[in-house]
């Protein structure tokens, strides 16, 4: 299991450590002096764990990864001796509400919670899973083969042969599912050691909501598409975005967005360029810049030395108050320059809330801090901004260009709610046993078919785990935080532009310069989880709960164009229902020799194939949209009419729901457990 350095909390299980005994009526004094020893030590032992997990994850060998291992066993049982401490205390009778709150958080201690053996093992087959995902190549018959990124991902989203986005598509999850699907399985009891009936329960708890469920499900009552479309053929790997195939349903193609991409090249930008500009963001709101170590620690590219690295994007904060890094296997493109402000947004509250206790160093929710990332490239990607950094020439777009815009915006943002949905939802089900393993793939595809109008594009068995084609299934990281992170994200971006003195569209908008609403943030990300995160919420917006009516202002414009243009072509929405029908690709000297493909129970060419999909997306995001702003109707009803609720709509209207009371724990990477240990590193969707 490798040797104890440094912290000498890997020398045999914490029982066998000054037993404590079985009741203390310890008071709120002795409360103090017990979370000032753990606030000394804890640094130290983060440190050394962060420090062995990045050295795996930028260099991935066996022997990194077993001081991974042992460095993450060593934390868990610093955890687990602490939390033991910390039940000797009873909260009720503590009068200071920070102290209460500190203890509460060391009290769940996730995974670390499993006995000693079981634990070591659990973390061994995690890290495995996650080496397998990120190891896995896409082969050609004779050709070179493809790893996810950049090679697979740039396939997807601008290729249009549909027999090549086959390959691609079939031959990752080939690759990684099946391998995975045999050693796929979830532990409940570190949940249950916890307290809770199921590990499901457990990351819902992070919310400290008993509707959690309920406000999840409610939404897709007025966001719910209709009708089957392949999977692959979205221009992403796993559907969760479909921005890539804007140029299939651009509302006015004769006047096509900027490829920003090409600029970027044509105008020599490079990877550092690209995390330059998002620090001279911050940096414009009055907020801080990263130290200079930031630059020469980081992964800002994939190594050119033949080292084999995790190329998931993620922010780590290294416990020493200066040492911040961002791991990311960055290309020039506009939607790696977008990550990359994502990123930093992460760096930059690491960097707010280090002056706090150690234990309320991280988000003031699990969605929070996500959303303060994905809120500053709401401005970092506005024409406004994008003008004032040269990438843009002209300084206005017309409302037909606006429209364009908007629908890119749509087809990355609203078409990404149900699949961050989905995601937790899955494995929701998994935990409580609702979904038994012989049903894993059917049921995944069951939920997709529901909740995003999708079909795998050729017949999937229970041989296949198409889950684990997305890299936090493997890794066992939760999604819930992204589903609410999209909608939080257009909350604080309205706030702060009110802030900044703007006036005009949302869309527009661009808080860069604006000193005003950088305090205002700034403030706001200071109080790390030290509060409850409607406070925290209230700080920033003047709100305390999560509200809708943002992104529906959002896409105003979109909403209004679509309403008009079908009523114009007189347009009849939606289509029967289908189910998942699609035939396999034919083999040699078959079906192949004619070319078709079945779709919705015809036979076509595939270049039908793709005409009549491209139509399919088109209206399903038209149906979408119209939903939304059928939503947004029902949002200025409720607001104008708060005391007359219409006997046809249910008591919680879905653009206007309120998911309150928050908790204020933080899910990180891969190691669940109380706050102060749960933020090893935070990473994009």
């Amino acid at each position: 299991m490798g040797t104890d350095k440094g912290s000498g909390w890997g020398q045999g299980p914490p029982e066998s450590r000054n037993p404590l005994p079985a009741a203390v009526p310890y008071n709120e004094t002795e409360a103090k002096r017990f979370l000032n020893y753990y606030e000394q030590t804890a640094n130290t032992v983060l440190k050394e764990f962060v420090e062995a997990t990045w050295n795996y994850v930028t260099n991935i060998t066996k022997p990194n990864r077993e001081e991974m291992l042992q460095k993450e066993l060593e934390r868990s049982q610093f955890m687990k001796y602490f939390s033991t401490w910390a039940h000797l205390f009873n909260i009720t009778q503590i009068q200071d509400p920070t102290v209460k709150r500190m203890l509460s958080k060391l009290k769940e201690i996730g995974k670390a919670a499993l006995p000693y053996e079981e634990l070591w093992e659990y973390n061994k087959l995690v890290a495995y899973m996650e080496t397998a995902y990120n190891l896995a190549e896409v082969c050609l018959d004779e050709g070179p083969c493809m790893i996810l990124e950049p090679d697979l991902q740039e396939v997807m989203a601008t290729s249009r042969d549909h027999r090549e986005l086959l390959w691609a598509w079939e031959g990752w999850r080939d690759s990684v599912g099946r391998q995975l699907r045999p050693i796929f399985w979830q532990c409940n009891k570190a949940a249950q050691l916890n307290g809770y009936k199921d590990m499901g329960q457990l990351w819902r708890a992070k919310y400290e909501s008993d509707i959690l469920e309920q406000d999840l499900e409610q939404i897709y009552q007025e966001l719910h598409l209709r009708g089957p479309i392949p999977a692959h053929l979205l221009g992403d790997m796993w559907a969760q975005s479909w921005n890539n195939i804007l140029d299939m349903v651009l509302p006015f193609p004769k006047k096509p967005p900027v490829d920003i991409t090409h600029m970027m090249k044509r105008q020599h930008w490079r990877s550092e360029k690209m995390f330059e500009e998002a620090d001279k963001f911050f940096t414009s709101l009055g907020m801080l810049s990263v130290p200079p170590d930031f630059w020469k620690k980081s992964m800002l590219e994939r190594p050119t030395d033949g080292r084999s690295v995790e190329c998931q994007a993620s922010a780590w904060d290294f416990y020493t108050g200066n040492d911040f890094r961002v791991k990311k296997c960055t290309e020039v493109a506009l939607e790696d320059m977008l990550s990359v402000f994502h990123l930093m947004g992460h760096i930059q509250y690491f960097m707010q809330y280090q002056n706090l206790s150690v234990i309320f160093r991280e988000g003031a929710n699990p969605a929070f801090e996500e959303a303060v990332g994905t809120m500053v490239t709401l401005s970092s990607s506005s024409h406004r901004h994008l003008f004032s950094t040269g990438l843009i020439s002209l300084r206005q777009q017309d409302s037909e260009e606006e429209v364009n815009y908007l629908m890119g915006m749509a087809l990355e943002k609203i078409a990404f709610i149900p699949f961050s949905y989905l995601m937790d939802l899955f494995r929701w089900k998994v935990f409580d046993g609702t979904i038994e393993k012989n049903i894993y793939n059917q049921e995944w595809w069951n939920l997709r078919l529901k909740y995003q109008g999708l079909c795998p594009p050729v017949p999937r068995t229970e041989d296949d785990f198409d889950p684990a084609a997305k890299f936090h299934v493997p890794a066992n990281v939760p999604y819930t935080r992204y589903f609410i992170r999209t909608v939080l994200q257009f909350q604080l971006h309205e706030a702060l532009c009110n802030a900044s003195g703007y006036v005009g569209p949302l869309h527009q908008c661009d808080i860069y310069g604006s000193k005003t609403a950088g305090r205002i943030l700034g403030n706001a990300l200071k109080l790390g989880s030290s509060k409850p995160w409607p406070e925290v919420l209230k700080e920033l917006t003047g709100q305390s709960a999560i509200s809708t009516s943002a992104i529906m202002t959002y896409f105003k414009p979109l909403l209004n164009w679509l309403v008009a243009e079908n009523v114009r072509q007189g347009e009849i929405l939606g289509w029967p229902d289908y189910t998942c029908s699609f035939s396999a690709m034919p083999s040699p000297g078959s079906e192949r020799s004619t070319n078709k493909v079945a779709l919705l129970g015809l036979q076509m060419k595939h270049d039908q194939v793709i005409f009549v999909l491209s139509i399919l997306v088109g209206v399903s995001f038209v149906l979408l949209l119209v939903l939304l702003g059928l939503a947004y109707r029902l949002y200025f009803l409720k607001r104008w009419r708060p005391h007359q609720q219409p006997s046809h709509l249910p008591a919680t209207v879905a653009n206007e729901v309120s998911i309150r009371h928050c908790g204020s724990a933080w899910q990180m990477h891969t190691y669940p457990g109380p706050a102060g240990f749960t933020r090893l590193q935070q990473m994009p969707q």
